[in-house]
């Protein structure tokens, strides 16, 4: 039988592998970046010209390079599992949404489902410490389903999203309209417990003027997330 042969070597392979292996150990050497917007832009460089195939796998290898050189992970919730494991490799830790924002304010990043029956992104009004930073999928034309929650925040990386809660009473189709009056476009994600979630285009600071006649009482940006 055939299988019962040695396999060809392929010294071109091989070498190229060596190569590889040789470069990651180098990087994870190298620790974390000193910023996550700083890993962003790298990342963006990196994929810049790439084929659709390169980019998932060069996503997948930055996101575990990312994780076995920076803060541990949390994971909360199903999807937000599935999202971590992806990009992240397997090393998340599961706990419950609360239990992963306190982790978040000691220094870990917890990737948290959108689907979860509690606004626990509501609560990031009152914890002006933690910050949204990152979304998954983070693909231009796809939908958030699980935000990465840090006490980092991220600065501007030229493509991002913003994310906004509002107590409004409002159909989410009157608030985009009120929005887009003051020069934002808006996009409903998410409601609950009389919070309603919004990602807005573009970086906006929740200092930005077009903010201050926002639809509801209780308001204000909770983050943002870079789309590649």
């Amino acid at each position: 039988m055939a299988f019962l042969n040695e396999p060809p070597a392929d010294a071109a392979l091989d070498a190229l592998d060596r190569a590889v292996v040789e470069a990651v150990r180098a990087r994870l050497a190298a620790g974390p970046r000193t910023r996550l917007d700083a890993s962003v832009l790298s990342l963006r460089a990196l994929l810049a010209g790439a084929q659709p195939g390169d980019t998932k796998v060069l996503k997948a290898l930055w996101g575990r390079i990312e994780a076995a050189a920076g803060p541990s992970l949390i994971t909360s919730g199903g999807l937000a599992q599935v999202l971590a494991a992806d990009r992240y490799g397997l090393g998340g830790r599961p706990l419950p949404a609360e239990e992963a924002l306190k982790a978040a304010e000691d220094g870990a990043r917890a990737l948290i489902d959108l689907s979860s029956d509690r606004p626990w992104w509501g609560r990031l009004l009152a914890r002006p410490e933690l910050k949204i930073a990152g979304a998954l999928p983070d693909d231009a034309r796809a939908r958030p389903q699980a935000f990465l929650v840090t006490r980092e925040g991220s600065g501007p990386t030229g493509e991002d999203r913003t994310f906004w809660v509002t107590d409004s009473g409002w159909s989410d189709t009157k608030i985009v309209e009120a929005m887009g009056e003051a020069g934002l476009i808006a996009d409903p994600l998410a409601a609950a417990g009389g919070l309603k979630l919004f990602a807005l285009a573009g970086y906006v600071q929740a200092e930005d003027g077009r903010l201050t006649n926002a639809p509801g009482r209780l308001t204000g940006v909770i983050g943002a997330a870079p789309i590649f």
